[in-house]
């Protein structure tokens, strides 16, 4: 009785949980939430002061008794109790027009290709805690060429490229289903590490997360530029703990990321390689999808097309191309509930 009376004021919802980001899609609404997968603590009372945009303000900002984390590492939860009270102020905050309704929304959830049972679980979980009625699993390639509007249910093969913040995954889809997946924890957070260590052995300069995160978005490329693009970097110095500023252009940054990107081209590469001949034809014609924020580095997909000797392409809005497939699945989840990934935990609590 009362899970009826909650289903009808809540709204089925998808989700990309990402390192980064989480994005939200309401079904028959479109995407309605973006904002950073950051939580901040209170660590004396372990109260939740902040969750989404408010919280990562606090990134590097907070007393030492506060802090501005992401509850997800790697694609991964890392941290339960403080990922169910992220997701539990994201279904409150797409049902806030009816705030003496306990919302009992439906739930499709993006994850990572490769995660174990317990991670899985771990996702459906925090999911139901936060007060799903339903959660539904989808791997993050499946549902980023579901959103590309890539014919994952035909004969044919897609390969798609998902760069996240924690997770790179390479995916072979045809009927339905991945045929080849390769993943790497190396991605858009990875970079940013890259760019924080180079600036500290070649410049004995300390640099903030986001600093290092605003200069891969500004001037990073994952080929040398004959033109580069030049940046004022800003940090402490190391030496006299003294502000310091030095120009520095794409071509630097390069040195800085060019390992990381080298294993990602090399997944990449890896996963054409196990590709059956038959999908490989198709792959050849139809080309290979990068989506994902970290597609968007400049000239990575001319990499990977000069690497592979197969035509790359970016997807349209490639930052949001998994919580549109998520949003797909649930407009049409019976027609698409091949797509959804079975674990040992899925009974359905309706």
């Amino acid at each position: 009785m009362f899970n009826k009376v909650f289903s009808i004021f809540s709204k089925d919802i998808g989700i990309d949980l990402g390192t980064a980001n989480t994005l939200v899609y309401v079904r028959g609404k479109g995407i309605v939430i973006n904002e950073p997968s950051v939580v901040a603590v209170n660590q004396r009372t372990g109260q939740i002061l902040a969750i989404g945009s408010e919280a990562k303000k606090m990134v590097g900002r907070t007393p030492s008794y506060i802090t501005a984390t992401r509850p997800l590492r790697e694609g991964v939860i890392s941290d339960f109790e403080v990922t169910e009270q992220m997701l539990r102020y994201f279904i409150e905050k797409v049902h806030k027009k009816h705030p003496f309704i306990f919302p009992r929304p439906r739930m499709v959830i993006g994850i990572p290709c490769g995660v174990t049972e317990v991670e899985k679980k771990a996702v459906e979980d925090a999911a139901r805690e936060a007060g799903a009625r339903e959660a539904y699993l989808i791997e993050e390639p499946m549902a980023a060429a579901i959103g590309a509007r890539l014919p994952v249910q035909d004969a044919g093969g897609n390969m798609l490229i998902d760069i996240g913040g924690g997770t790179s995954e390479a995916a072979l889809i045809s009927l339905g289903g991945i045929v080849v997946s390769k993943s790497l924890r190396i991605a858009g957070d990875k970079l940013d590490e890259d760019i924080i260590r180079y600036a500290e052995e070649e410049f004995k300069m300390l640099l903030g997360e986001r600093t290092a995160e605003q200069i891969k978005i500004g001037v990073g490329s994952a080929m040398e530029m004959s033109e580069p693009i030049e940046v004022i970097m800003r940090g402490r110095d190391l030496v006299t703990g003294l502000p310091k500023e030095i120009m520095i252009d794409s071509n630097d940054i390069l040195k800085a990321i060019s390992v990381s990107i080298r294993t990602l081209v090399n997944i990449v590469k890896e996963a054409v390689e196990e590709t059956p001949p038959e999908l490989l034809a198709d792959i050849m014609e139809r080309g290979i999808y990068l989506a994902g924020g970290g597609s968007l580095l400049r000239n990575l997909a001319e990499l990977i097309e000069i690497e592979t000797k197969i035509p790359t392409k970016i997807v349209d809005d490639p930052l949001t191309a998994v919580v549109r497939g998520t949003g797909i699945v649930l407009e049409d989840i019976d027609k698409l509930r091949e797509v959804l990934v079975s674990t040992e935990a899925s009974e359905i609590l309706v």
